[in-house]
């Protein structure tokens, strides 16, 4: 093998798997120490910068982050990187100084954004700065997007959307709430320098052709549409037996926001086998927690209905068959299985929709109706159109939408400043030495075993009683300190010196977890099965140096290291370094 570029930015970004994992990638560690030595302000302000929405994200996120974390290789559970994130949300200081300050030196250029969910927002963040007006279009009477209208105020409550997204329209962004947008044309007929499309995926699956679908209409609902209802107090009230149709977060949204509108009997039906399904598994706890059993393998049939009133469904009982490979759902044979209802949900995904957007706009679609974007810029066929969220390539998530919207204000700007949109910026990239003595480190260095902390709940009978009580109540300032500890400090990197070496193996006895191994070089295939402990996955890399003076490589296991700094201790000419390492996405601009 050749030696590592360690000067590669992308290589140490790899190793730090929280933040590689974060679509947005946000420096975990960075932060998450910041919150144990109970610097909030400062923990939020390097949320802020990457993913936008701190205080949102640290109670809704899907953690990317999470099964990505290094703890999670030597404990069952991984840190807490979402609900540390609140933790710097509930506790920081006064933020808006730190934010940038207009007005702002308008540039004469003009941008439309139309949708007012993350990525939108997060286009006006980065652009406003850089003197564009700003121009945001939503058919909702705040901004928001899906934050506000599917996602249930008792698991992010509405004050603190509100506040992060005021620290972005605070920044001249101007508003045009309660408009929907008819046309694509007549947008690109006025005078805007570049649009934005992110109206996310407005459109709930249906089952029209399952039988009395139309004659049971009435308590019939699609579950985004009755989850924006709810959020907008259109819909009060439902019925006490409630079947929801689905198994994604959808889903259990829907299900938990029946219990607190008179939903006493509130089940989920879902296809497939429960391990299967979409939804995060502490999305599913939290349903079971309050009561809303998952019944798995059932297939609905027919809604039943009687002299004009829905009464339940019909389904089919199924079992998952593999067969080269693929799973597929067999019917079991046993009869029918009828569940009552009063009201039925249906939460079985999410599509796009663009009737607003001529096809003769200039914007190429595909056969299934979405917009041709280039994964890179988010550009689509027409020069000055950009696509960024759900809107793009289907529904995702907020922080897949924030990302996106990064990325694709760096694409807007560049083209209103006619530069090619490939010329993307560099990270910003630091590794600077942590060595204060000869075994102190400016980071807390020791590894223990320690169990993931539990967020506590409000009481069950309270939450259920009232839609807007936060069920979550977070981790207390304690408990962020010491989950904060769990972390491994995966971006404190191990630097080998190769002429500093003398192959004395100190390193390779110390190491708790056997990473490092000294050997004669080969091919990546052959050396991963003959160091010390086999390098199995491949998904990481191995750092090899340069030839040693015996002509042997020092090869580490990246996968298995835990950031200790032992080998650097023990090493006695310091042929090794524990260097941090800083990796920033770089904004527009």
């Amino acid at each position: 093998m050749q030696p590592t570029d360690i000067k590669n930015p992308e290589y140490f970004h790899k190793v730090v798997d929280c933040q590689y994992a974060c679509p947005a990638h946000t420096p975990v560690p960075e932060y998450i120490r910041l919150i144990s030595q109970e610097k909030y302000t400062e923990a939020y302000m390097i949320n802020w910068e990457s993913n936008v929405f701190p205080g949102v994200l640290g109670r809704t996120c899907d953690r990317p982050c999470e099964p990505a974390c290094r703890r999670g290789r030597i404990e069952e559970e991984p840190v807490a990187i979402c609900r540390l994130k609140r933790v710097a949300a509930d506790n920081k200081g006064e933020v808006k100084p730190f934010m940038p300050q207009g007005p702002f030196s308008f540039n004469g250029k003009k941008i439309a954004l139309v949708g007012g969910g993350p990525a939108s927002l997060t286009v006006a963040r980065d652009l406003a700065p850089l003197g564009y007006e700003i121009h945001l279009f939503d058919e909702q009477f705040k901004g928001g997007g899906f934050m506000r209208s599917q996602i249930p105020s008792f698991r992010l409550p509405e004050s603190v959307l509100d506040e992060e997204v005021n620290y972005i329209l605070d920044l001249g962004i101007h508003t045009h709430f309660n408009h929907f947008v008819h046309s694509m044309e007549e947008l690109l007929s006025q005078d805007y320098d570049a649009v934005f499309v992110g109206t996310g995926a407005p459109k709930g699956r249906d089952l029209p052709d399952l039988p009395g679908r139309n004659e049971g209409a009435k308590k019939i609902h699609i579950g985004i549409n009755w989850l924006a209802n709810v959020a907008f107090e259109h819909t009060t009230n439902i019925g006490k037996k409630v079947i929801v149709l689905g198994g994604g977060n959808t889903a259990m949204d829907c299900c938990r926001t029946s219990r607190r509108l008179g939903g006493e009997f509130v089940k989920v039906v879902v296809r497939s086998p429960y391990s299967e399904m979409k939804a995060s598994p502490w999305e599913k706890e939290d349903a079971m927690h309050e009561d809303i059993p998952i019944v798995d393998n059932h297939v609905p049939i027919e809604f039943v209905v009687k002299d004009g009133v829905l009464k339940g469904l019909n389904f089919e009982k199924v079992t998952p068959i593999f067969e080269n490979g693929k799973r597929k759902l067999v019917p079991t044979g046993e009869p029918l299985v009828f569940i009552e209802a009063d009201d039925v949900l249906i939460a079985i995904g999410q599509e796009n929709s663009f009737p607003w957007i001529e096809r003769s706009a200039g914007i190429d679609f595909d056969k299934w109706g979405m917009p041709v974007v280039d994964t890179l810029t988010h550009a689509s066929s027409h020069p000055k159109v950009f696509f960024g969220g759900d809107s793009a390539w289907g529904p995702k998530n907020v922080i897949t939408a924030v990302a996106h919207g990064h990325q694709a204000a760096i694409s807007m700007d560049l083209f209103c400043r006619n530069l090619p949109l490939t010329q993307r910026p560099s990270p910003f990239v630091n590794l600077v030495s942590q060595k204060m003595g000869l075994h102190e480190w400016a980071y807390e260095s020791d590894v223990v075993n320690d169990v993931r902390y539990t967020v506590a709940q409000a009481d069950k009978k309270i939450t259920l009683s009232n839609r807007k009580t936060e069920v979550e109540l977070g981790f207390t300032k304690h408990e962020g300190c010491k989950e904060a500890e769990r972390c491994l400090n995966c971006d404190i990197q191990t630097v080998f010196v190769e002429d500093k070496c003398i192959e004395c193996d100190a390193c390779v006895d110390i190491c708790p977890t056997t990473c490092i191994t000294f050997i004669d070089n080969a091919e990546e295939d052959e050396l991963r099965q003959l160091l010390n402990m086999p390098a199995l996955n491949t998904s990481q890399d191995l750092y090899v140096s340069a030839p040693l003076k015996t002509k042997r490589v020092m090869v580490k296991d990246e996968d298995v290291c835990l950031h200790c700094g032992l080998c650097a201790e023990r090493c006695p000419t310091s042929a090794w370094d524990m260097h941090k390492f800083l990796y920033e996405v770089t904004k527009a601009g």
